[in-house]
Parts: structure tokens; C-alpha cells; sequence
């Protein structure tokens, strides 16, 4: 008596979206990173947006560049040294084009600009005296496929710290971005907040860089948090939509990678682009769809 055949198991229509992740152990880790990634870098995207220095977090990613290159000319590709390069850096910059800005008649956002140049033009200049084109391409791209312990661990340190000091800076943060002169007359917790929130992001974009590079670390922070001011005006949702965006964007970007054969770090980016757009397009607070729709108040 012949035994019956085992039923034909269909895939199952969600087995594109995790098998990657349950049977490869480098794209959990790297699922694990992007979500921490996500998590520090929203808020601090959303702050950076509602303060106008969007470009200033695109500058202080290039600003990171000399010092994590340094580290790398030291020690290799070492995560303690090029972590506390990068931080050395990036303060040393956002301190210089303070007091040029203060103390001379060039602006802070032309001083961010010239620091920012010279500090990207150094780096892949210190980079190349040693490395390969290997190395050039992890320091400026990241390798997000191929986070190791320490740098999940550093990550994980990064946003939790991120998400810690945002709740205790809540407040003064949210009225320097509304009304700073009226902040400035009541606390004088101004300018130590305005200078932990600039350490907040300097250290962001240090752990950005670790696993995006330094061309892409910023996109993390800023096109989530773009994308979600189309979808509240309300600060505190703002960041949470951000988070959720961010953390979209990373697995759509990492699924993409996978199935397409693409690049991780510009497939993450893209997808948070793609979501960014949408939004533009439909978003309920202010999307080209929404204004170009008649709303139910304007009908007889």
C-alpha cells in the first residue's frame, strides 16, 4: 500500500517579507540597527526642522568625516576610535562656525558650509592615504549589512540616550522653537539646552555614520521627520510618526536591498524619499492633494 503524498504547500504571501529576516542573521542585526537609527534620529529630525537647520544636521554629517578618519588612520576601522573621532570632529566644527559666525560678519550657515566642505574634502583625503576604495566607500556609504556587537550595542546606547534627554529637554526645546525670546526671558536654560540638543545630534549622525556613512546618515533624520510634518502639527506626534516612518523606511529599504540585489544604505534612503513623497502628495496637513481638493467647509 503506497503511503500518500505529503499536500503541496503554497509560499506563503508573506515569506518575501520575512524570510530575509528569520534566516539570515545579518539582516536581522542590520533590521535591529536602522530601528535604533530610527528611533534617536526622528525626534531629533523633527526638532532640527522646526528650529530651520535642516542643512545644519546635513553639515555636521560631513563634519564627523576628519575625525572618524583619523581614527581610522590610527587604529583601522576600530569603532572606539572612529566613534570618538567623529565626536571630536563634529564638536570641534559646530563650536569653529559658532564663533565664526559670532565674532566675524560671515554668517553660521555660510561658516557651516565652508567647515563642512573642508571637513568632507580632509576626511576622504586622510581616508585614501591608507585605505582602499573599499574603505572609502565604507566610511562615506556605511555598511549596514555587516553590524557587528559593539555597533548594535553602540546604537541601542545612542537612542536610548537620545530618547532620555529629549524627555527632560521637552519643554525648553519646544518653546526655543516657538518663541526663543520669551524662553530667553523666563529660564535661562536656553543656551545649555541649545547645546545638549547639538550634542544630541552630533551623536546621532556618529552612530548614523557607522552603519549609513557619513552621505547618508542625515537622511534618516530628516526625511522621516519631513515626511511627518505633513501628517500632524502637533509636536509630539510629529516625532512618533517620524519614528514609525523611520522604522518603515529602514525595512523597506533593507527588503529592497535584498530582493533587488541594491546597495542597503541608498535602498533605506530611497524608501524614506519615496515615503517623503507620498506624503507631499496626499499628507492631511498640508499636501498638495489636500489643498487642491476642496475641503467640506468651502461647499455650499
Amino acid at each position: 500500500m503506497c503511503a500518500s503524498a505529503e499536500p503541496h504547500k503554497e509560499p506563503a504571501v508573506l515569506d518575501p517579507l520575512i524570510t530575509p529576516f528569520s534566516e539570515f542573521e545579518f539582516m536581522r542585526r542590520a533590521l535591529v540597527g536602522v530601528i535604533a537609527i530610527a528611533l534617536g534620529g526622528g525626534p531629533i529630525g523633527v526638532f532640527l526642522m522646526l528650529r530651520r537647520m535642516s542643512l545644519t544636521g546635513d553639515a555636521m554629517a560631513h563634519a564627523i568625516l576628519p575625525g572618524a578618519a583619523v581614527g581610522y588612520l590610527l587604529a583601522g576601522l576600530s569603532l572606539p576610535a572612529m566613534t570618538v573621532g567623529g565626536l571630536a570632529a563634529g564638536v570641534i566644527v559646530a563650536m569653529a562656525a559658532g564663533l565664526v559666525s559670532r565674532y566675524t560678519s560671515l554668517k553660521e550657515d555660510a561658516s557651516l558650509a565652508a567647515f563642512y566642505l573642508l571637513s568632507l574634502a580632509l576626511g576622504v583625503t586622510i581616508v585614501s592615504l591608507r585605505g582602499s576604495n573599499v574603505d572609502l566607500l565604507h566610511v562615506l556609504f556605511g555598511t549596514v549589512l555587516a553590524l557587528d556587537d559593539g555597533t548594535l550595542l553602540l546604537l541601542a546606547s545612542i537612542s536610548t540616550l537620545t530618547v532620555l534627554a529629549l524627555a527632560v529637554l521637552y519643554r525648553p526645546l519646544v518653546l526655543e522653537c516657538v518663541d526663543p525670546i520669551f524662553l530667553r526671558s523666563v529660564s535661562r536654560s536656553g543656551t545649555p539646552t541649545h547645546l545638549i540638543f547639538l550634542g544630541l545630534v552630533v551623536l546621532n549622525l556618529v552612530g548614523g555614520f557607522h552603519a549609513l556613512g557619513t552621505l547618508l546618515a542625515v537622511g534618516m533624520m530628516m526625511l522621516p521627520a519631513a515626511a511627518a510634518r505633513f501628517w500632524s502639527s502637533d509636536i509630539t506626534m510629529m516625532m512618533v510618526v517620524s519614528m514609525l516612518i523611520g522604522i518603515a523606511s529602514g525595512i523597506a529599504g533593507l527588503l529592497l536591498s535584498f530582493h533587488a540585489e541594491l546597495p542597503a544604505g541608498p535602498a533605506i534612503i530611497l524608501s524614506a524619499g519615496a515615503v517623503y513623497v507620498a506624503s507631499l502628495l496626499m499628507g492631511r496637513e498640508g499636501g498638495v492633494l489636500w489643498r487642491l481638493w476642496p475641503g467640506k467647509h468651502l461647499e455650499a
